[in-house]
């Protein structure tokens, strides 16, 4: 894979921006903001509806200001942001596949193990996202696909561009960064937050240079956070409207 986008200054100012408050700000807002939550969860019925607003909110925003990236830089294309077909579809369709078979497998059996009462991994970092309502489960299921979607534009499309074309970093140098950033965001999460979020940072972004798509990172993301956003809550959280 090779990209070679060329930033305006207008581009790069926006690029900028964004990439600071994603490294700076976003920990601390998401940290704020799903602590808020979980304080919330058992008293104000909709507190998580409110909170899956916001982060629609914000994500759109978010890949409104990569869209705007690219269209205010005359020297990049959308290749340069990930918006092409894969140089090998066949490989890329199969993996999806394989990805999709993989989440529903491993979902079926985190769904068994918490109906159980049985430790599910990571379920306690995002126990207050887990949805009691079916409102609340259709939204996840919209959040979930639009962090798919947004954060594989931005994280892997924008930044790895902006690292390129604007700050002058090797192509797998700029990768790096972008996954420095991706896992910052996982400080809400605590300290196995942040190196979840490097792990599959690094995944992601190794998928996107080996295709030079975002098809398969964009499928990977979703199906994964799918799964994840529709795990039955805790009983303990289930009971909380009740009480």
């Amino acid at each position: 894979m090779t990209i070679s986008p060329d930033f305006s200054a207008a581009s790069t100012a926006v690029a900028a921006v964004l990439t600071a408050y994603l490294l700076l700000g976003e920990p601390w807002a998401g940290r704020r903001m799903y602590g808020s939550l979980a304080r919330r969860r058992d008293t104000e019925p909709r507190a998580l509806v409110r909170y899956f607003g916001l982060l629609l909110t914000l994500w759109w925003a978010f890949a409104g200001l990569a869209v705007a990236a690219l269209l205010l830089s005359p020297g990049a294309d959308a290749a340069d942001f990930g918006l092409t077909a894969p140089e090998r579809p066949v490989y890329v369709v199969t993996g999806i596949l394989l990805v999709g078979a993989i989440a529903v497998a491993s979902g079926r059996n985190f769904h068994d193990l918490a109906k159980r009462g049985k430790n599910v991994p990571g379920l306690a970092a995002i126990e207050a996202m887990l949805p009691r309502t079916v409102e609340e489960r259709r939204l996840a299921i919209a959040v979930a696909v639009t962090d798919g979607l947004c954060a594989e534009l931005v994280y892997r499309g924008l930044l790895i561009a902006f690292g390129v074309g604007a700050l002058g970093l090797d192509l797998y140098a700029a990768a790096a960064l972008s996954v420095v950033v991706y896992a910052v965001a996982g400080c809400y999460q605590g300290r196995q937050g942040v190196l979840v979020f490097a792990l599959l940072g690094t995944v992601l972004s190794g998928l996107y240079l080996a295709t030079g798509s975002l098809l398969l990172p964009v499928a990977v993301h979703v199906f994964l956070s799918v799964r994840d956003l529709t795990l039955p809550a805790p009983e303990k959280l289930r009971a909380a409207p009740a009480a």
